[in-house]
């Protein structure tokens, strides 16, 4: 993410610690409920949420998890998720600007989720953020990736473009949620469904 996209930022975390409702919009709470529930496993070893925000769904994610680190680019926010997740002992929670400092030197992970983040990326950062994810994950890994759909002034990316990046990465998709106000994608190595995987059919 560029330095262009700062002040936007530092604007929004200056006005109010939540920006965007987070804690008080049903909308969030169900989008969250949504992207948990997509998940093809009951719980990871380890996640990496870049572009956590005050870490609602950091706090979410990390009952499904034994390790979880979670970075924003915005340094207000990454003092608010550590507020915020204090309490969880599995959580760390560290400021990136991606796509170079991508944790690379972290080891690998078994669930990447990229929500609301990926258009803020000119292509080719979104481009090289998607190929991080894909290095970065595990045989059994799992990626999901949440955006809002409507325009908006900042983007630098449709949320078309940003899913399209993603599925050319050429991992099984397991599920698609597809709403007028956001789309939820959930993709895998393992392209079994958790039907399958449970041994179901």
């Amino acid at each position: 993410m560029s330095d262009a996209h700062r002040p936007y930022f530092d604007a929004l975390y200056a006005a109010s610690d939540d920006p965007y409702a987070s804690r008080e919009r049903w909308y969030e709470a169900r989008k969250r409920a949504v992207l948990l529930a997509a998940l093809p496993q009951p719980r990871y070893r380890r996640v990496y949420e870049p572009g956590c925000g005050i870490g609602e769904l950091t706090l979410a994610l990390s009952h499904r998890c034994d390790e979880l680190l979670a970075s924003d680019f915005s340094a207000h926010a990454v003092e608010l998720a550590r507020k915020r997740t204090g309490e969880r002992a599995n959580v760390q929670v560290a400021r990136h600007a991606l796509p170079m400092d991508w944790p690379r030197d972290a080891g690998r992970f078994d669930l990447i989720v990229l929500s609301e983040l990926g258009y803020f990326f000119e292509r080719r950062d979104m481009q090289r953020v998607a190929e991080c994810c894909k290095a970065s994950l595990e045989d059994d890994g799992t990626l999901v990736a949440c955006d809002w759909t409507p325009d908006f002034a900042q983007r630098s990316l449709s949320t078309r473009e940003v899913h399209g990046i993603l599925s050319g990465l050429g991992l099984a998709r397991l599920a698609l949620h597809e709403e007028d106000d956001f789309v939820l994608q959930v993709w895998a190595r393992d392209g079994r469904s958790v039907a399958q995987r449970e041994g179901i059919r």
